[in-house]
């Protein structure tokens, strides 16, 4: 029968733990190499980049916004009188003229009341007519009771003359004389009355006719306004133009002021350019401007500018400058590029996918040999539509990839296969 050793027992139990042990080493050993290794660079395909070179030099400055071509001139033809449509004489799309009518209403209460105000018109016209008349008359008879009491006094003051002439001949008496004396007098007396009698006759007659003058101008005036309400049944264009729109039914019954229809004319077209909020705000009066009809571009220049924000824009009116182009029709939509400034003598480069005004970014910059780019900080400045400011971090003739590598930003290199 054999009997293990114990010594063997033992060595075998060694060689375990130095098994263990080399083990647990080469574990450690591997796991710090993994640790310290660099992730692999990631690769792109040349053919899906956008690249761009920094230049040196003078550009525009420009923004840029979506609009719509409108008419400077726009009437809406409102309902100076309430009334029921009766006929619509024009159809939307026409050519029309200031004085062209459009559709025509009726009022049996305006045309009621025309006819009133005119019957009232005759009435104080006559009115007037029998008390000039009148009035004359009474001033006739005044003028005539005057030159009797101015030939009575030439009378009576020749009477007394001749009776004073004789009394001092001591052919008359005192008496006579004195009573021819008072009835000069009196008869100078009359004259003075009847002459202030005439004056006050003739103002209360040109009172009385002011009056009456004041009444029938007033009635001619509500004829006047009665009349233009019952022109005004007769709805006409009010400007030469497009007939753009009808909002009422033969039938319907309108209210005062209500809006019958619009008229444009197509021929004095604006721009209204929306343009984002932030860059509004560089925007000035007399800019110049290039909108594009996708048929042609119109010069132009900026006439008004918005106050007010909506929806993060404000819009910019332009006025076109230039001949218009085939089918350039109002709510056509246009592009609009207003020039805000020359930059002189600056770094620029082809605006990046990500690239805003006044911030710094990180842009993947190439190798000479176009083999890889390793990201870098750049500070932008001031930016156009298609291009931007470079500040700091780029230099004249550095080649940058401009689109979108945003799933790179991780990554201090890319290669470029």
């Amino acid at each position: 029968m054999d009997i293990p050793r114990k010594s063997a027992a033992k060595k075998r139990r060694i060689k375990r733990i130095l098994y263990a042990l080399t083990a647990i080493i080469a574990v450690a050993v591997i796991t710090v190499g993994v640790s310290r290794l660099q992730p692999a660079v990631p690769s792109v395909d040349r053919p899906t980049l956008w690249t761009g070179t920094v230049a040196r030099g003078t550009i525009p400055r420009n923004v840029r916004g979506l609009g719509t071509l409108v008419p400077e001139e726009i009437r809406y033809v409102p309902a100076i009188t309430a009334g029921r449509v009766e006929k619509r004489l024009v159809q939307p799309g026409a050519q029309v003229k200031a004085d062209q009518v459009l559709m025509e209403l009726t009022d049996p209460a305006v045309e009621q009341a025309f006819v009133d105000a005119e019957s009232q018109l005759r009435g104080a016209d006559a009115s007037l007519t029998t008390l000039k008349v009148q009035l004359d008359k009474t001033i006739l008879d005044q003028e005539a009771t005057l030159a009797q009491a101015k030939s009575d006094f030439n009378k009576a003051k020749m009477q007394f003359e001749v009776n004073d002439e004789l009394g001092k001949q001591g052919l008359k008496s005192p008496l006579e004389v004195n009573l021819s004396r008072i009835a000069a007098q009196d008869a100078e007396s009359r004259v003075g009355l009847e002459t202030k009698r005439l004056a006050g006759s003739r103002d209360e007659a040109k009172a009385r006719t002011a009056a009456e003058d004041e009444k029938v101008r007033q009635l001619r005036d509500a004829v006047g306004l009665k009349r233009k309400q019952l022109d005004a049944l007769k709805v006409r264009a009010g400007i030469d133009g497009e007939l753009q729109t009808i909002a009422v039914q033969v039938g319907q019954q309108v209210t005062l002021g209500q809006e019958l229809a619009r008229v444009a004319n197509p021929r004095r077209l604006k721009a209204e350019i929306k343009i984002a909020e932030t860059q509004a705000k560089d925007v000035q009066l007399g800019q110049t401007v290039s909108i594009d009809t996708r048929s042609g571009i119109i010069p132009g220049k900026v006439i008004r500018i918005d106050p007010s924000v909506q929806n993060g824009t404000r819009t910019v009116d332009a006025s076109l400058e230039g001949e218009l182009p085939k089918g350039a029709v109002p709510d056509l939509s246009v592009d609009g590029t207003i020039e805000l400034e020359k930059l002189e003598n600056i770094l620029y480069v082809n605006r990046p996918v990500h690239g805003q005004e006044h911030s710094t970014i990180g842009l993947f910059k190439l190798d000479p040999d176009g083999s890889g780019a390793s990201q870098i900080q750049v500070k932008l400045g001031r930016g156009s539509v298609t291009t931007i400011e470079i500040l700091d971090g780029l230099k004249e003739g550095d080649v940058v990839i401009l689109s979108d590598t945003s799933q790179f930003d991780s990554s201090p290199r890319i290669r470029i296969s």
